[in-house]
């Protein structure tokens, strides 16, 4: 059968340079997830490591309430300075931030939320690495993965597989494994009361799950700037960890000073856990917070090596078993889910040229 349309070849030329550019898009979009995914892992085992080594080796024990505080302010700056980025102009710059930042009250008590429950959330982390071993703490510290699940199901109506949900609890049992039973080199002995500490991680899941997620929504739900969003809630997060530095730490802070026992390591552990937060953000913003949590326990296998070479950790049979299950989890929850919309559709199609033959 010919076709006597004169733009039937270009048609048939456009359609296959269409295809290519859209998954050349698809394939950029897919890089630049498994880039701010490594780069978040990479950054988070940084992170592990050197916080293990300013708590364990530091004679004047810096103030783990100031450095929450002092890593919000640097998170704002940067947020700040990347938005002005993204806005081109300093004209569009300053509206951008009366409109969102000054003219939204709403929008700020909104992200005050989340800033209050991470606020909670790394207090309770510290409280809970004073009172528990650090392989106990990583270990029951994973239960926020599930947790973020759940409250992702519940919270963003969201559905996973069963697949999905083996491969949530197949992750918790592979980092149970790798932290079973390190060998630890370090010999510093502290008080420690397992109650509170189990306690005090307990709150921190919970509140982990939480805010995770609520950002996740608020981030969303709407069209507006990732930037101005963190900017919202590091605004937030400054007062509240401000606040609860002076309350938890008031007295030893006028007599000490604020930046009591900081070190150039003390103010890496800091400049990692700025950067590690705004790529959390980026990856909250296009992949999910389940996913987020994979990159952590990812993390945690990274710096069980790290402390192998630095720390003089033994590698057991219980760690290469807990790394290949986290692996293997890893790749089961990105596995794609099938798309039965459009196999519906087809079928209804062919119903109905079925009746109308």
């Amino acid at each position: 059968m010919h076709c006597a349309c004169p733009h039937f070849k270009e048609r048939q030329l456009c359609h296959p340079r269409s295809d290519t550019i859209q998954n050349c898009f698809e394939n950029v979009g897919l890089l630049f997830k498994l880039y701010c995914l490594a780069v978040m892992t990479l950054v988070a085992a940084a992170y592990t490591v050197a916080l293990r080594y300013t708590r364990t080796t530091a004679e004047d024990l810096y103030f783990a309430t100031t450095a929450v505080c002092i890593t919000e302010v640097i998170k704002l700056l940067l947020s700040v300075g990347l938005l002005a980025k993204e806005t081109g102009s300093f004209g569009r710059f300053k509206a951008s931030l009366s409109e969102h930042v000054l003219g939204s009250p709403k929008e700020l008590m909104k992200l005050s939320v989340p800033s209050l429950v991470y606020a909670v959330q790394n207090n309770m982390a510290f409280l809970a690495l004073s009172n528990l071993d650090a392989a106990v703490y990583q270990v029951t510290y994973q239960l926020k993965i599930p947790c973020t699940a759940l409250c992702t199901v519940l919270m963003l109506n969201r559905t996973l597989s069963k697949l999905q949900w083996i491969s949530v609890f197949m992750l918790c049992g592979g980092v149970t494994l790798v932290q079973w039973k390190p060998v630890q080199a370090t010999k510093v002995v502290v008080e420690q009361n397992p109650l509170l500490g189990f306690g005090a991680i307990a709150i921190a899941v919970l509140c982990s799950g939480f805010a995770g997620v609520y950002f996740e929504k608020v981030l969303k739900s709407s069209d507006t700037s990732l930037w101005v969003r963190n900017i919202q809630m590091y605004l937030s997060g400054i007062v509240v960890t401000l606040a609860g530095a002076y309350l938890s730490d008031g007295a030893e802070i006028k007599h000490k000073g604020f930046f009591y026992g900081y070190t150039y390591y003390v103010w890496f552990v800091i400049f990692l856990a700025s950067v590690g937060g705004l790529y959390t953000s980026v990856v909250v913003k296009y992949t999910d917070n389940i996913m987020k949590g994979f990159s952590a326990a990812a993390a945690i296998v990274l710096s069980t090596i790290a402390s192998v070479i630095l720390f003089g950790l033994q590698i057991t049979l219980t760690f290469a078993l807990g790394a290949l299950l986290v692996c293997i989890s890893i790749y089961l929850y990105g596995l794609p889910r099938q798309d039965t919309t459009s196999i519906q559709q087809g079928e209804t199609a062919s119903k109905e040229r079925i009746i109308g033959v």
